[in-house]
């Protein structure tokens, strides 16, 4: 094999333009005896590439990927997986109306009144838990509107640095 032409195709295999017929070509001069010594660096890492080809093809196919082998899901199994389903499906819903309704079903808890001042008493206590927040939350606004303007004063009244130069 003519020396520059390895050197180029050296080149290309590290650049990623090589073909598949450049790389074996570059893997039987790699595995030969006669390396030019200034290629002697690129030797090891032939030899790995090989090493792990090698490795690869003596693996042995899994189990699951063989057709003879291979156990496939019935008509009867599904069958019997739908039902299981259905069943756990009809058990949750039941159990949720037994036991979901069940405490829901005092009118305290649903938020309804019977006598009229009641119902008026906590429309109120949550209108004013409502505004105290609200309130809360535009005292924030408020402060950050102040720093906006602080701000806005300091970096107009600072002299750019770069301007002096």
């Amino acid at each position: 094999m003519e020396l520059s032409r390895i050197e180029r195709i050296v080149d290309k295999y590290f650049e990623g333009e090589t073909t598949i017929e450049e790389e074996k070509e570059l893997q039987n001069y790699f595995s030969s005896t006669e390396v030019a010594p200034h290629l002697m660096q690129y030797v090891s890492i032939f030899k790995h590439f090989e090493a792990a080809r090698k490795e690869h093809s003596n693996l042995e196919t899994p189990i699951f990927k063989n057709p003879k082998t291979q156990k496939r899901i019935g008509k009867n199994n599904f069958y019997w997986v739908s039902i299981a389903a259905s069943i756990v499906v009809v058990l949750g819903i039941g159990l949720f109306y037994m036991f979901g309704t069940e405490s829901s079903i005092k009118n305290n808890e649903l938020g309804t009144y019977d006598d009229p001042k009641q119902a008026f008493e906590a429309t109120q206590n949550a209108l004013n838990l409502l505004s105290n927040n609200v309130n809360v939350g535009i005292e924030s606004v408020q402060y950050i509107d102040e720093y906006q303007k602080t701000k806005n004063r300091i970096f107009r009244t600072v002299p750019n640095p770069t301007s002096e130069f």
